[in-house]
């Protein structure tokens, strides 16, 4: 798995922050990597599987250097993610005759290589501006998204494999190819490592708090760090009962809704709220606000990239709860057991529990998975008996 973790534990609250990727900053720069020309027999034995990536190669340049071989390979595998993508779409279209396990592992499927898609358009416009080592932070940031892509297409793979004994054109049809796609991504993941980041070159890389997360560790007696309009601020306090520090020095929230089970808020669900928050926001622009009053709300919820900058407060632990029983021995993915789950950057969770309930029965029981990058959990429980907390890919 590529993930990379950062724990922020203090005694109380607890903050967990997941930062998955750094901005790229003026880390100290290596040696520059040579320009060596090579004939792709010799470049392939910087790599785990060199008759693929000679194969793979055949069609590039007789002769060139490692950031020419690089290009072509990652155009190659943004080319087949696409592909990929077009193909699970096909097979959805067909669901009707496709049993629920199959169903379920295309579905995950779809979002996986969705992700992969934009992780390597990424990828691409870093390798196609520079021809040198990149600075240790960007080099870093480069090695995990594409390790991110190869995690996702054996996520998706295990799925497909564990569906294909009720469905043989899966096995044929996606399996086949997905599995040459991992081939391709190791190769493109050790010509970048020749190439960007230095093969032999060891950096110690040390991973800071965002400036969110380091304002939600703090300890402010119960103060949460916020900034809002004067009416944001009176709903607020209101709902939660909790005052805000009167500062300037904190995290900005340019709006606010309520998810109340007793019906005197806008929504009775978090599922709707989330609907209604906007899309692909800039985070200097502040995070919208969903605050989710005491009960236990039975939903499966499951934040799509483009819900960027969204926050969640609670009334508390075990006092706000999200819960759900999908687990694997009733026909659940791992992956798509998750109560609730998030793959946009720079989320926040308060004072909530999530919770399977599956039992330590039914094996893979997920209760939360995190995919997002910068995402932060302020006093908040992961509860269940298997798989807890999912902390996936990027």
């Amino acid at each position: 798995m590529a993930s990379k973790l950062f724990f922020l534990i203090r005694a109380f609250p607890i903050l967990l922050a997941l930062p998955f990727f750094a901005y790229p900053s003026c880390a100290l720069r290596l040696d520059n990597a040579p320009t060596t020309r090579f004939t792709p027999e010799t470049i392939c034995k910087y790599t785990p599987n060199r008759s693929y990536c000679k194969s793979m190669l055949a069609n590039a340049n007789p002769t060139a250097d490692v950031y020419t071989y690089g290009r072509f390979s990652i155009r190659k595998a943004f080319s087949q993610s696409r592909k990929f993508l077009h193909l699970i779409d096909t097979y959805l279209k067909r669901r009707s005759t496709l049993s629920t396990a199959a169903i379920r592992a295309l579905e995950d499927c779809n979002s996986l290589a969705d992700l992969n898609v934009d992780y390597l358009s990424s990828c691409f416009q870093t390798l196609n501006t520079t021809r040198e080592i990149l600075p240790a932070m960007q080099a870093d940031d480069l090695q995990t998204r594409l390790s991110a892509v190869l995690t996702n297409q054996q996520t998706c793979l295990d799925g497909l494999q564990a569906a294909a004994n009720s469905a043989e054109s899966i096995k044929n049809g996606l399996s086949v190819p997905l599995f040459e796609d991992t081939k391709l991504s190791s190769v493109l993941l050790a010509l970048v490592r020749k190439g960007w980041v230095g093969g032999k070159k060891k950096v110690t890389i040390t991973r800071h708090p965002t400036r969110t997360q380091r304002l939600f560790g703090k300890d402010r007696h119960g103060h949460l760090p916020l900034i809002m309009s004067d009416e944001n601020r009176a709903i607020y306090e209101s709902l939660s009962g909790r005052k805000l520090k009167s500062d300037d020095g904190g995290v900005l929230v340019t709006k606010i809704v309520t998810v109340s089970q007793d019906g005197k808020a806008k929504f009775s669900t978090i599922n709707d709220a989330i609907t209604a928050a906007p899309n692909n926001t800039d985070v200097t622009d502040g995070y919208f606000l969903i605050y989710i009053k005491e009960g236990v709300y039975q939903e499966y919820i499951s934040i799509a990239k483009n819900k960027k900058n969204l926050m969640m407060i609670g009334d508390g632990i075990g006092k706000t709860i999200i819960t759900g029983d999908r687990n694997f021995v009733d026909g659940w993915t791992t992956f798509n057991s998750a109560t609730f789950a998030v793959v946009a950057p720079n989320f926040v969770a308060v004072d909530i529990s999530f919770r399977n309930t599956a039992g330590p029965s039914k094996h893979q029981a997920v209760a939360l998975r995190s995919g997002a990058d910068l995402s932060t959990f302020y006093s908040c429980s992961f509860e269940g008996y298997q798989d807890s907390l999912y902390t996936h890919s990027q």
